[in-house]
Parts: C-alpha cells; sequence; structure tokens
C-alpha cells in the first residue's frame, strides 16, 4: 500500500509545487516585465492619483461629460467586486420598465435621435467602459451646450478617442468613456464636476 500511495504524493507535492507556485511566478513575473501597465490594471492616474481604470466604467452624471451604459452591479453602479449582469430576462417587467424609463429620459434629452441601444442596455459584466460611437453621437448636443463648445470639435474628439479592433473585421469601433471624459476636460476644463 504505502508503494503505491508514495508516488501519488510525491506527484501531487511535484504538481502543486510546478502548476501552483512555479507557473503563476513565472507568468506574473513575465507580465510585469512584458506588459506593466496592464499587468497592474491598466489604471489611468491624474496628478499621481489613481482615478480609474481602462478597464472598469464609471458614472458619470454631470450634464457636461459623456455617460457610459448602465450598470447592473449591486449596491453601486459599475462595482467590481460584483461583477454580474442583472439575470434579468427579456420578458422582465422590471427589465423594461427600467429600458423604457431610461430610453423616454434620452428621447428628451436629445429628440430628434433614435436613443443608441446601449445607453438603455446593460453589459454582461456591469462593468464595460466602452459606448459605441452611435452612443458618443447621441450626447454631443447635450455636452456641446453645458460646455459651450462646438458640436464639430467634440465628434472630432471622439473620432480621436475611438478604438477600432485589430483585424477590422470583427465588431465595431468603440470609445472608453473614462478616457474620452479626461481628454473633453483636457480640451474644456471645468472646475465644479470632475469624474
Amino acid at each position: 500500500m504505502l508503494q503505491q500511495l508514495r508516488p501519488a504524493i510525491v506527484l501531487l507535492a511535484l504538481f502543486t509545487a510546478l502548476t501552483g507556485i512555479a507557473y503563476p511566478l513565472v507568468i506574473t513575473g513575465l507580465a510585469q516585465v512584458l506588459f506593466p501597465y496592464q499587468a497592474n490594471g491598466s489604471l489611468i492616474e491624474r496628478d499621481g492619483k489613481v482615478i480609474g481604470s481602462e478597464l472598469i466604467g464609471q458614472s458619470f452624471a454631470g450634464e457636461q461629460y459623456f455617460h457610459g451604459r448602465p450598470s447592473a452591479t449591486s449596491p453601486d453602479p459599475y462595482n467590481a467586486s460584483s461583477s454580474s449582469g442583472s439575470n434579468l430576462g427579456p420578458t422582465s417587467k422590471a427589465l423594461l420598465d427600467r429600458v423604457k424609463t431610461d430610453a423616454d429620459k434620452l428621447a428628451a434629452e436629445n429628440p430628434n435621435a433614435a436613443v443608441p441601444v446601449d445607453l438603455v442596455t446593460t453589459s454582461g459584466s456591469g462593468l464595460d467602459p466602452q459606448i459605441s460611437l452611435a452612443a458618443a453621437e447621441f450626447q454631443l448636443p447635450r455636452i456641446a451646450k453645458a460646455r459651450k463648445l462646438d458640436a464639430q470639435k467634440l465628434r472630432e474628439l471622439v473620432a480621436a478617442k475611438a478604438e477600432h479592433d485589430a483585424l477590422g473585421l470583427i465588431g465595431e469601433p468603440v470609445v472608453n468613456a473614462l478616457v474620452l471624459n479626461l481628454a473633453l476636460d483636457q480640451l474644456a476644463p471645468i472646475t465644479a464636476a470632475q469624474p
């Protein structure tokens, strides 16, 4: 019995050391050397203070900012420790009521344009920081009015910050709301609300 048990224990210890200790340390070390920005969370700093991550959305409530997708995380929006969708199905009254309320509010904000679907629906994780170019375009009149900027100048800013997939074959261009709002603050600084 001991002859059969000994190799099993040795292999368990060996593979635990290899796959549980050595491999994670090597991969973490390589990531820190080759991709330090990404390995540390793609954190964005302003004046030496971390204000967010390129990977996690944030709430922007002011009229002078681009708003991201709604977040389904709780208890707070964009709560990374509670990443999930709402799990509400397409026939859920609560979901339909929330989407209708959001769509009506957005339609009142810009009555001459169709409301982009990503401004009223949450992502699967509830954390996505990107919005479609259509969602950014939809918000231009509100932001131009609040910041007293030319809409064309804002359109150029959105185009400059647009992210395209690597191959140009899958998906549509998107823009990161936090990155866009930081660029917007550089273009036309405001002193009141900050993200």
